[in-house]
């Protein structure tokens, strides 16, 4: 419907509230709404000079109704601020707008007002306007925060709205994917426990807290796989590095209790599959793994992560655009977004406390970064070490260095498992629509210590007297299905069981094992020199193995004049035209070449052979002080062409792209 039919009657006060809302930010409204105002239709809803309310047609106070559109837009806007977030318990923040009495309301005036004052998915069946705000608050202000203010695209906002007010995501598992989920579950704390009560005190960072981690993962797996994305790209720091290691990754339970053990998990220094050398010398929770998965037909990769803890992940968007970008033919290189899915899980303190995320936040949307949008998590302990929040951030949450880059985020209840899911699958579903950034805030605790040997209640005696007390995710959720009649207490304790001694079964044979090889750490030794022999005969190797780098001359010739050719018409900035002519001359006659025109040589050189090219830095196409010059830049149009990209004799892609300044 035309918006100049909407402004009479009943939706008078609608109308105006919009106005004012169009004055204050007119990307903030509607697009029909935006041209009508543009065009002046204001002046048909603006009130001529300050009036005693008048009841419109219908018997509506248009006051009454603007402040009721006001109170939605507000609940929409900050009603996260009133959803439960926390598992331990600690009251939300709130906002006073939340109420219907900041907005001059009674539950009687909204009750007397018509739903269809109020747009989207849930005012279509209701009555009244008090029927909607009430469906909008067990929306908003419930299992999930929607944090949405700061996205600024139409599209996106309604897509958003349409989202969370329609219900498609929030129906309930099934019976037996509850059953799995409990299954996973209990892996995962089992796990943990069976390393803790194994390896007393010793560092792992363990999961517990947040472990609906892996179950999120499997999702987004999932998803990935069904949407034909093939491989995912995953950075994280130490937090539950070993149970996503085992879980999602596929690591062998032997393999990690032999790193654990100081044993040697495999061939010294032999290349595996996920680029690792199989003994390192480094701790477990900082190695990577990449492979095909056994559960889906994808291939995941887990980056390697030696502290310090965010540095992985500019690495990781590396990874996914590696994967993405297409380079066997000449040309500028294609990008499918769609060939990897990047997937970062950061830390509560460190996502807003560390330079680099910002950094690599302000990649996403660069032409020669972006990776059609990454998934991130905050795995959120509501602690940095021993430090709390309001010692370590100055903002209310952990990922409101996000809004500054207009990401999505959705902050949810480590303890809700289904809320958790509900969270992920809203995340890929954006991502996989719009090809930008999302994040999932899981809002958790740390059952013990920065790490094993660490005693957090010195510094936290009252948080942790809680935690003490308070039951793990898998409790719970055992609990909710054994009221439901969807396991009984005796399956509980055989999934338990089972995953104990499947652990237990492993550990025994390790140590028979270690014990039949000998060594005072049971670290065979004869592998250990047999790995160095193999280091050294490697290096000389690549030593005899240098490879040949001269091209002749003839060949450079026709080269040069290749990487300098421009397009007929091309209008050439005055000032280069000689550097050009000197550059095609000094190769026709075999003088001396400056080191810039050497490099050009070089990539012309490398691009015939067939070996596509990257080259990314601060000002790379010009070359910082005029030195490089691979693209050219019409002096009237200012339209870019780079003639590495147009060589005839060229066999790869050529890619080229200034970065942006960064500390990093």
């Amino acid at each position: 419907m035309a918006a100049k039919a909407r402004i009479a009657g009943l939706n008078e006060g609608y109308a105006r509230e919009l106005y004012e809302a169009y004055r204050a930010d007119p990307g903030s409204v509607p697009e029909d709404w935006r041209q009508f105002f543009a065009e002046g239709g204001g002046e048909l809803v603006a009130p001529e000079a300050p009036a005693a309310p008048r009841p419109a047609a219908g018997g509506v106070d248009p006051r009454k109704a603007a402040a009721a559109v006001a109170l939605a837009l507000r609940i929409r806007q900050r009603g996260h601020l009133l959803a439960r977030l926390d598992p331990l318990g600690t009251p939300p923040p709130g906002d006073p707008g939340l109420t219907i009495e900041y907005h001059g309301l009674s539950e009687d005036d909204l009750a007397a007002l018509p739903a269809g004052l109020l747009d989207g998915p849930l005012a279509r069946d209701a009555r009244t306007a008090g029927d909607v705000i009430g469906r909008l608050r067990a929306v908003y202000c419930d299992r999930i925060g929607y944090d949405l203010a700061h996205v600024q695209d139409h599209d996106e906002r309604e897509w958003w709205i349409e989202a969370v007010e329609s219900g498609r995501y929030l129906a309930p598992l099934a019976a037996e994917s509850r059953r799995e989920l409990l299954r996973r579950l209990t892996v995962v704390e089992v796990f943990e426990q069976f390393l803790h009560r194994t390896f007393v005190g010793r560092t792992r960072f363990s999961i517990e807290g947040v472990d609906m981690l892996v179950p999120m993962l499997d999702t987004l797996l999932g998803l990935a796989a069904k949407a034909g994305i093939p491989t995912v790209a995953l950075g994280m720091a130490h937090r539950g590095r070993l149970n996503v290691l085992a879980h999602v990754l596929g690591k062998p339970y032997e393999d990690i209790l032999k790193e654990l053990m100081g044993l040697d998990p495999g061939e010294p220094f032999a290349q595996t599959e996920g680029g690792n050398l199989g003994y390192t010398g480094d701790v477990t929770y900082h190695l990577g793994r990449a492979g095909q998965l056994a559960a889906y037909p994808i291939r995941a990769i887990l980056a390697n992560n030696p502290s310090h803890l965010e540095f992985v992940d500019p690495v990781v968007l590396g990874v996914a655009r590696a994967i993405q970008d297409e380079r066997a033919e000449a040309g500028p290189g294609r990008q499918d977004v769609d060939r990897c899915l990047p997937i970062l899980i950061h830390g509560d303190a460190s996502f807003p406390g560390e330079g680099i995320v910002a950094e690599t936040m302000n990649l996403s949307r660069l032409v020669g970064y972006r990776v059609g949008g990454t998934v991130h998590l905050i795995l959120n302990n509501q602690l940095g070490y021993t430090t709390t929040p309001r010692e370590g951030r100055s903002t209310t949450y952990a990922s409101d260095a996000a809004g500054g880059f207009e990401i999505p985020v959705l902050h949810v209840n480590a303890d809700d498992p289904e809320a958790c899911l509900v969270a992920v699958r809203m995340a890929f579903d954006y991502r996989r629509r719009f090809h930008k950034d999302v994040l999932v805030d899981l809002v958790g605790y740390r059952r013990w210590g920065h790490n094993e040997g660490d005693e957090p209640s010195f510094t936290q005696p009252v948080m942790y007297r809680v935690i003490a007390e308070h039951p793990t995710v898998r409790t719970i959720w055992a609990r909710s299905l054994v009221a439901e009649g969807v396991v009984s207490e005796d399956e509980v304790e055989a999934m338990r069981r089972a995953a104990w001694e499947a652990l237990q079964a492993v550990r025994e044979r390790v140590q028979a094992e270690a014990g039949s090889e000998g060594g005072a750490d049971g670290r065979p030794r004869a592998k250990a020199e047999d790995g160095r022999a193999a280091r050294a005969e490697a290096t000389a190797s690549r030593a005899r193995e240098a490879p040949a780098t001269s091209v002749p001359l003839a060949r450079l010739r026709r080269l040069n004049e290749e990487a300098l050719a421009l397009p007929a018409g091309f209008a050439l900035h005055p000032k280069l035209e000689r550097q050009l002519a000197h550059r095609l001359e000094v190769v026709r006659q075999g003088g001396a070449l400056d080191w810039a025109h050497a490099e050009l040589l070089a990539f012309a050189s490398i691009l015939a052979d067939g070996t596509p090219i990257r080259l990314t830095g601060q000002d790379t196409l010009r070359g910082t002080f005029n030195q490089r010059h691979v693209a050219f830049f019409d002096y009237h149009t200012g339209q870019p062409v780079l003639p590495l990209q147009r060589m005839p004799s060229a066999k790869a892609a050529f890619m080229a792209y200034n970065s942006p300044l960064a500390e990093a």
